[in-house]
């Protein structure tokens, strides 16, 4: 039975676990309509022109997981950044794993999308907010069709919450393949911070796909700061779709860095409705070994007065692929608008191919607006200098390479994510300096 057919039933099967009166019901049923007329994304269509999706929809995954697993913080703790005092959200195959998290009622909400799809408490937040940004495309709506676990996050006005909020999806061996669909949702009310790290991680080798999507709302003067941690295995795939939608003079970042898996697919969306707003759009990727990771931004100003940057650095060796595709649009009333696109790469291996189109779609004449890209080797006269030192050639060509993708770290306000990637970084260009993750 192909995916798309088997997803059909899932969802005659799944229609019946849920209340039919519920408002959800309808989004549901209307998301999985138009999933089953548009089917999945395929190369014919140009956001998808460099990455085809054949190669993992082959699996005969498992929609829904039939068996549980236990994992003990021990088995699991390298996953986490363990260094700091956190609260958690954890999930085992796509539930709940309470005696793995740690959430907290003092002030915040951080529970279940269960929760807050069903209980009337969260009425209010879920018909104002669930499912308002995510887009109309083939995967977001997939999502919604099956949208019934994750994490949702409420910060209430005026509250800095002290401690990040880490939330990880682990997979286990318990199905020969499996499709999991988290729904997160990140509400963010005025003058208030919060700081997230998410993260997918399988712990087998048999075939996963995960298609994520993650709604952020950050109204006025609020700021978010978003990190996405991808250092999966081979075997692992990962859509994610993360929409972004700023109001008045909000500060919102989010950083991705992609080191591992099979495919990976990072659709980010940012929606600029309001003044004074910034938004930051910074990724690392370093992958190799027929990997494959595409990057599709877009930053809408909508108006005046704002700004945005973005930064991407991808290194790729062996026979990789990496894809950016990043779009500006500066409306017509978005007057003074600053923005910037960079993306910058480095092909190691004569086989490694990038694929990159930075785009401006600008309808006001009174902003600063730059992009751009580059695709390279080494410098060697660089490298010559390195190895005058008495630097060997390996070390120079890390050191080399370091230097290329560790100014995006500028930006990361959490030290020990700083020290943590910094690491792996240095782990993945081969430069040993005892990090185990």
């Amino acid at each position: 039975m192909e995916l798309k057919e088997k997803l059909v039933s899932s969802f005659m099967a799944f229609e019946n676990t849920i209340d039919v009166d519920s408002p959800i019901h309808d989004i549901r049923t209307d998301a999985f309509k138009s999933f089953e007329a548009d089917g999945f994304p395929n190369k014919r269509q140009e956001a998808w022109k460099y990455t085809s999706l054949n190669s993992i929809l082959k699996e005969d995954y498992s929609v829904f997981p039939k068996h549980e697993e236990a994992l003990e913080y021990k088995d699991v703790k390298k996953y986490f950044i363990h260094d700091i005092d956190s609260y958690k959200i954890i999930f085992i195959n796509g539930k709940y794993s309470s005696h793995l998290s740690a959430t907290t009622h003092e002030g915040i909400d951080v529970c279940l999308m269960s929760s807050a799809l069903s209980k009337p408490k969260y009425k209010l937040i879920i018909d104002n907010y669930f499912n308002k940004i995510a887009t109309k495309d083939s995967l977001s709506l997939l999502n919604t069709a099956f949208s019934a676990e994750g994490a949702y996050i409420h910060i209430p006005k005026n509250k800095v919450v002290e401690k990040p909020i880490q939330i990880i999806h682990f997979s286990t061996r318990t199905e020969a393949a499996l499709m999991l669909q988290p729904r997160n949702l990140v509400v963010v009310d005025e003058n208030s911070h919060v700081q997230i790290i998410e993260r997918h991680q399988s712990l087998t080798e048999n075939p996963v796909l995960t298609n994520s999507v993650t709604e952020i709302f950050a109204n006025k003067r609020a700021i978010v700061d978003y990190y996405k941690i991808q250092n999966d295995k081979q075997s692992a795939s990962l859509i994610d779709n993360t929409f972004v939608n700023q109001k008045d003079q909000s500060l919102a970042k989010v950083h991705t860095f992609s080191f591992g898996g099979k495919l990976t697919r990072n659709n980010l969306n940012f929606y600029q409705n309001g003044e004074r707003i910034d938004s930051t759009m910074k990724g690392i990727t370093i992958i190799g070994a027929r990997q494959h990771v595409d990057h599709n931004t877009l930053v809408h100003h909508i108006e005046p007065n704002c700004e945005s940057h973005q930064d991407y650095k991808g290194i790729y060796d062996a026979n990789s692929t990496g894809v950016f595709n990043g779009k500006v649009v500066v409306e017509k009333l978005a007057q003074k608008t600053n923005a910037f696109q960079a993306n910058n790469n480095i092909l190691i291996s004569d086989k490694a191919t990038i694929n990159t189109k930075p785009q401006l779609e600008i309808f006001a004449d009174d902003v600063r607006c730059t992009h751009g890209c580059t695709i390279g080797q080494l410098d060697e006269s660089a490298m010559f200098y390195l190895r005058s030192r008495g630097i060997p050639v390996k070390e120079a060509r890390g050191l080399l390479m370091f230097a290329f993708s560790n100014n995006v770290l500028d930006s990361v306000k959490i030290p020990e994510i700083k020290q943590r990637i910094t690491k792996l970084i240095a782990q993945k260009l081969g430069v040993n300096i005892g990090f185990d993750l």
